[in-house]
This record gives C-alpha cells, sequence and structure tokens, in this order.
C-alpha cells in the first residue's frame, strides 16, 4: 500500500508517542530491580500485537544475543513477561504482560511475600532465646534492659508482618483492586450526586 504525504507525518507522529511511553517504561524500570534496556524491551513488547522469539526480539531491540538472553531471563523472573506454552518453528514464543493489574499484584505480592517470609522466621527464631536471655538470672542488667528493648521492638514488627501477610492475601487475591476500585467509584459518587 503506498502511503501519500498525509499519512507519513501521522505515522511518524504515532511512533514517536509510542516511543515516549517506551522510554518511560525504561526509565521506571529500576523500581522493579531491571535494567533499563531490560524496560525498553519489555516496553516494545507491551506493544506487540503478538508473542516474540528471542531472535526476533534482538533483532528489534539491536542488543547481543546474551544481553537480549539477561534482559528476557529478569523480565521473565519478575513476571513482566511470560514464555508461552507454544513455538514458532521450535522457538520459544514470549509476550508481555500487558494487564499492569496484574503485573503489580503477581510482582509485588511476590516481593512482600519473601520478605514476610524471611523476617518472620528470623523473628520466630529469636524472639524464644531472647526471652530466655531475659529471665537468665545470669544476665547482667543493661544487657537485660537493651534486650528488652529488642523484644517490645520485635512483637511491634510481629504486629506488621501479620498486617503485612493481610495485604499480600487480599493483593494475591485481587480484593485490593475491588476495594480501590469501589473507593474510587464512592469519591466520584460524592463529587457527582446524580451519577447515582
Amino acid at each position: 500500500m503506498n502511503q501519500t504525504g498525509n499519512e507519513l507525518p501521522a505515522l511518524a507522529q504515532w511512533e514517536e508517542l509510542r516511543k515516549r511511553v517506551v522510554e518511560a517504561i525504561g526509565d521506571t524500570m529500576d523500581l522493579y530491580g531491571v535494567t533499563r534496556s531490560a524496560g525498553l524491551l519489555y516496553g516494545r513488547m507491551f506493544f506487540e500485537d503478538k508473542p516474540l522469539t528471542l531472535e526476533e526480539m534482538k533483532d528489534k531491540m539491536q542488543m547481543s544475543k546474551s544481553n537480549m538472553s539477561y534482559a528476557a531471563r529478569s523480565l521473565l523472573d519478575n513476571s513482566m513477561i511470560e514464555k508461552l506454552d507454544t513455538k514458532l518453528d521450535r522457538k520459544d514464543l514470549y509476550q508481555a504482560q500487558s494487564d499492569f493489574y496484574i503485573f503489580f499484584r503477581k510482582f509485588f505480592s511476590t516481593k512482600l511475600q519473601r520478605e514476610h517470609d524471611v523476617m518472620t522466621a528470623s523473628i520466630d527464631q529469636v524472639m524464644p532465646e531472647l526471652k530466655e536471655l531475659i529471665l537468665h538470672p545470669g544476665t547482667p542488667d543493661d544487657v537485660r534492659q537493651t534486650a528488652l528493648k529488642d523484644l517490645h521492638k520485635l512483637y511491634h514488627a510481629v504486629e506488621f508482618y501479620e498486617w503485612l501477610q493481610t495485604f499480600i492475601d487480599l493483593l494475591k487475591e485481587g480484593e485490593l483492586e475491588k476495594f480501590i476500585h469501589d473507593a474510587r467509584q464512592q469519591r466520584q459518587n460524592d463529587k457527582d450526586p446524580a451519577a447515582e
């Protein structure tokens, strides 16, 4: 199909607009522990209408095979892309997670669950020994007082990690999205009583 002079500026404008969003995605990827180049790859894949092979990704991004493999692996590890069960000419196919709600839910619930599990295991192990140290008659008074302060801090931490587990569960189940959606709807209704 031949493009007229009027279509070329529109095409260039569309490409520029898409490029701006891809660049913004690349600029924010440090939040997720992903390199900028991996973020740019995700941004490009986000706009793709079809899954891509590693070779296609490499060509689109003009990256070396090793850099492409590393970028794809970090995106996979962070649930930003997924490897599909189907293949193209015996090559693996990858597709970006384009639903930001699902990506957010998977990414943060995984990271927060890890923090919860590591910290609660440590606290559960330390608290009985700390109590023992406090109650032991041979413990010097200054050590006992410091250990008591630590114990109170750990009780507070236990409360926080119980709260965090509830938050994680709501996030995993999609209940947090529903709560936020309902709250936004209520605010909108409060602003516009005619909307009810």
